[in-house]
């Protein structure tokens, strides 16, 4: 799986198709998925997939279209790879309409999607009329048992899970206890646990919990193969700018993963005039992975306005950096110790690799 950090900027993930096991080898389950969002809705309300020039595809369509271009392909190779796009709720701000806008950026980023490989067809760079993809907005978001917030309630559920089968068992007669004071302990965890909910009518939050405020992002299925079903289209290849000789001939190959993820942020910035600060940019994520000394000199050396703008990004992160001294020293040996301790663990590499 291709990831790229998210501290409440816009990531983008690339992952292969799963196979094996009890996965199938078509897209149906996949883009089944992509449909829950539909269920119980009128039909002028169903969200389409859509394409670079196409509107309100339906999901056997994508389905017929996907599995039916994996000429020569093995059993045992992505038939297709899935590309999730999230914008941060700061970039989501700068859209006038959600879904038009994100369908706009969509059919632009696909264009940088196909010019990052390393590639020619027929003799002839790869662009976007050679990608087969489908692509989907979905609007909501659900807190997973990998989430925060989900992790640090964990004490509590534990505590109160125990105490409503305590209650069970003593109703059955199976225990002895006093009910009405465990339901007022689960009262008062259920009031303690430190992520709650506001949707919700301040509620602990949970796996499964729809997460709050606008949680637009795009989903999009791309197929291995290109759209004339004749060449192995592959982001996951660990070539990004080589050649070698098949049939006597010297051929291009592999996928520039960090130049697709630069140009996507440009891209963005450059479709909505959005004006990017350092903290939330794809070359940060790079310089923190890579040259913790740099990212936080460059940090500090940020104009007084914008470095209030960074801070208060990573203070939302949730990285351990908000008492920062203003010696650059102090900085980058205090920011690299609190690396060692275990930042660097949790966060992996933006320059990424299947």
């Amino acid at each position: 799986m291709i990831q790229v950090i998210n501290y409440n900027i816009m990531y983008i993930t690339i992952t292969a198709q799963k196979l094996g096991g009890d996965y199938s080898q078509s897209a149906a389950d996949f883009a089944e998925y992509l449909e829950k969002e539909n269920q119980g809705l009128e039909q002028e309300d169903v969200e389409h997939f859509f394409n670079q020039y196409g509107d309100e595809i339906q999901a056997k369509d994508v389905v017929k279209e996907i599995d039916g271009n994996t000429a020569k392909l093995k059993k045992k190779e992505p038939k297709f790879y899935s590309i999730t796009v999230s914008p941060s709720k700061h970039e989501l701000k700068k859209l006038q309409n959600n879904s038009e806008d994100l369908k706009k950026y969509t059919r632009a980023i696909m264009r940088d999607y196909a010019a990052s490989f390393n590639r020619e067809i027929n003799g002839k760079p790869i662009t976007v009329d050679d990608i087969k993809y489908f692509a989907k907005i979905e609007y909501q978001r659900t807190f997973k048992g990998t989430d925060k917030q989900v992790k640090e309630n964990q004490p509590f559920a534990t505590k109160i899970l125990q105490l409503k089968t305590d209650i069970r068992k003593i109703e059955q007669g199976q225990l002895d206890g006093n009910i009405k004071k465990m339901k007022s302990q689960i009262s008062k965890l259920e009031a303690e646990a430190p992520h709650q909910s506001r949707s919700f009518g301040r509620k602990r939050i949970v796996q499964g919990m729809k997460k709050a405020g606008n949680q637009s992002h795009i989903h999009i299925i791309v197929s291995r193969k290109d759209a004339s079903n004749s060449v192995s289209l592959s982001p996951g290849s660990k070539y990004k700018a080589s050649e070698v000789q098949m049939h006597g001939k010297i051929v291009k190959r592999g996928f520039d993963r960090d130049a697709f993820f630069t140009k996507a942020e440009s891209t963005f910035d450059k479709t909505f005039g959005y004006k990017r600060n350092y903290a939330e940019s794809y070359k940060s994520k790079k310089d923190f992975i890579k040259n913790p000394k740099l990212y936080f000199t460059t940090l500090l050396g940020l104009p007084a306005s914008e470095k209030a703008i960074a801070f208060n990004i990573i203070s939302k992160s949730g990285l351990p950096i908000l008492n920062i001294p203003t010696s650059q020293t102090q900085l980058v040996l205090k920011a690299i110790r609190t690396l060692k301790r275990g930042v660097d663990v949790a966060i992996k590499s933006g320059s990424i690799g299947i």
